[in-house]
C-alpha cells in the first residue's frame, strides 16, 4: 500500500468506509421476497440473513478492534474489506442456503472493520469541539444509509430482475473500496500504541469500572435501539394500520433520513457553544417530548409522524456526542476499546429488538411505548452518571484538601 501517513483522513473518505456495512445490511431488504423463492426457503427462514449479519458484525468489531492496534488502522481496514469482498463472491455463487449463510456471516465480519476502525480513525484523528463536528458531520451523512439500502437493491432487482445482481453491486464496490484505502488512507495508529501488546481483558475491566463509558454505552445502545426497533414496527403500524403501499412506506424512510440530518446539523451548531454532555441532555430531552407525542398521535398519521420526525431529530442530536466522548481517556488503547464498546452495544441493540418484537401486540402504541421506555432509560442512565461525577468530584476535593 502507498505510504499516506502523518495525515488525516478526509471527511468523504470517513462516510464511504463506516457507510458501507449499513448499506450491506438494509439493502437485502427489498430482495427477501426473491431471495425465497430463489432458495425455496420460507420467508421466516429468509429473515434470518438479516439477523445473522449482526452476529458476524459483533464478533468482527471485537477483532478488527484489536487488530488494528497490533498491526495499524490501514491494513487492519484493507483486510477487513478483502474479508468483506469473499464474503460477496461467495453470496453470488451460493447455490445452496446454508453456503449462503456462512457467506453472509464472513460479509458481516468483514464489513464490521468499516464500522470499528473507521470510529477509531476519527475518535484519534479529530478530538475536543473539532472531534464533535466531524462525529455530526458524519451523522448527517450517515442518515441516508439506512434510506438509500433497500432503494439501491429494489432498483436493481427491479431493472435485472434477479437478486443476485445486488451482490454483484456489493463486489464492486468492495473492490473501489480496497482502491480507495490503498491510495488515500492514512495511518493514524500513534506509534506508542504498536510497541505493546494490548490485552483486551485488561481493556474491557477497565472500561467497565468508567462511567462514562457505561452511561455513553447505553445511550448508543438506545438510540440504535430505537431506529431498528422502528424498522421493525414502522411496517405493521404504516402499511397495515394506515394503508400505505409498500412504495409508499419506503419513501417514509427519508422522514428518518431528514430528522437524523437536521439533529446532526444542531449539533455542529451548538458544539462551539454548549458542553458536550450538555448537548446530549438537550437531544434527550427533544427526544422525550416526540415520544409523548407519538403516544398522543398514535391514530393520526400526519400527527404520528411529525413526532416520529421529532423523536429522531433528538436522538440524533445526542447521537454524535455519544460516539465522539464514549472513549475519551483511552486514546493509548482507542482500537481494542473501540471494539469492546461496538461488541457490548451490539449486544444490548439486540436485547432492545427482541424487546420491541415482545412488545408487539398489534396495535399502533407498541411502538410509542417502546421508544419512550428507551429514552427515559438513557435519561436515567445520564442521571447517574452526572450524579456519580459529582460524588467522584466531592470525593476528589477532600482528598486535595487533606
Amino acid at each position: 500500500m502507498k505510504n499516506v501517513q502523518k495525515k488525516l483522513p478526509s471527511i468523504f473518505l470517513i462516510i464511504a468506509l463506516v457507510g458501507f456495512p449499513q448499506i450491506s445490511e438494509s439493502i437485502f431488504t427489498p430482495i427477501l421476497p426473491a431471495l425465497s423463492r430463489g432458495m425455496a426457503i420460507s420467508a421466516a427462514t429468509s429473515q434470518h440473513t438479516m439477523s445473522s449479519y449482526f452476529i458476524g458484525f459483533a464478533c468482527g468489531v471485537l477483532f478488527w478492534g484489536q487488530l488494528s492496534d497490533r498491526i495499524g488502522r490501514r491494513p487492519a481496514m484493507g483486510w477487513g474489506i478483502t474479508v468483506y469482498l469473499l464474503g460477496n463472491i461467495g453470496l453470488l455463487l451460493a447455490g445452496q442456503f446454508h453456503i449462503f449463510m456462512a457467506a453472509r456471516l464472513v460479509q458481516a465480519f468483514g464489513a464490521a472493520a468499516g464500522s470499528v476502525v473507521t470510529q477509531t480513525i476519527m475518535r484519534e484523528s479529530f478530538s475536543g469541539v473539532r472531534g464533535a463536528k466531524v462525529f455530526a458531520q458524519v451523522s448527517a451523512a450517515m442518515a441516508l444509509s439506512p434510506a438509500l439500502g433497500p432503494l439501491i437493491g429494489g432498483a436493481l432487482q427491479t431493472y435485472y430482475g434477479n437478486y443476485r445482481s445486488v451482490f454483484s453491486a456489493l463486489i464492486t464496490m468492495a473492490v473501489l473500496l480496497l482502491f480507495y484505502v490503498a491510495f488515500r488512507l492514512p495511518e493514524t495508529r500513534a506509534e506508542a500504541i504498536s510497541h505493546h501488546a494490548v490485552s483486551w481483558p485488561q481493556v474491557a475491566w477497565r472500561m467497565l469500572r468508567s462511567p462514562q463509558v457505561l452511561v455513553y454505552s447505553l445511550i448508543i445502545s438506545g438510540i440504535n435501539g430505537i431506529l431498528f426497533g422502528y424498522y421493525a414496527e414502522a411496517p405493521f403500524i404504516f402499511i397495515q394500520h394506515f394503508g400505505l403501499s409498500t412504495m409508499e412506506y419506503g419513501w417514509l424512510g427519508l422522514i428518518i433520513a431528514s430528522a437524523s440530518i437536521l439533529g446532526a446539523l444542531i449539533t455542529n451548531g451548538l458544539s462551539d457553544k454548549q458542553a458536550p454532555a450538555r448537548i446530549a441532555g438537550i437531544g434527550l430531552v427533544v427526544a422525550l417530548i416526540g415520544a409523548l407525542g407519538m403516544l398522543k398521535t398514535a391514530d393520526a398519521l400526519v400527527p404520528l409522524l411529525i413526532t416520529v420526525f421529532v423523536t429522531f431529530c433528538g436522538i440524533n442530536i445526542t447521537l454524535p456526542i455519544a460516539l465522539n466522548q464514549a472513549l475519551v481517556g483511552f486514546e493509548d488503547v482507542i482500537g481494542t476499546a473501540s471494539g469492546l464498546l461496538s461488541f457490548a452495544y451490539y449486544l444490548i441493540i439486540s436485547g432492545f429488538t427482541f424487546l420491541m418484537s415482545a412488545m408487539h401486540d398489534g396495535t399502533v402504541l407498541a411502538l410509542p411505548k417502546f421508544v419512550t421506555l428507551l429514552v427515559a432509560i438513557m435519561l436515567l442512565g445520564r442521571l447517574v452518571g452526572k450524579l456519580d461525577n459529582r460524588r467522584r468530584a466531592r470525593i476528589a476535593d477532600k482528598a486535595n484538601n487533606v
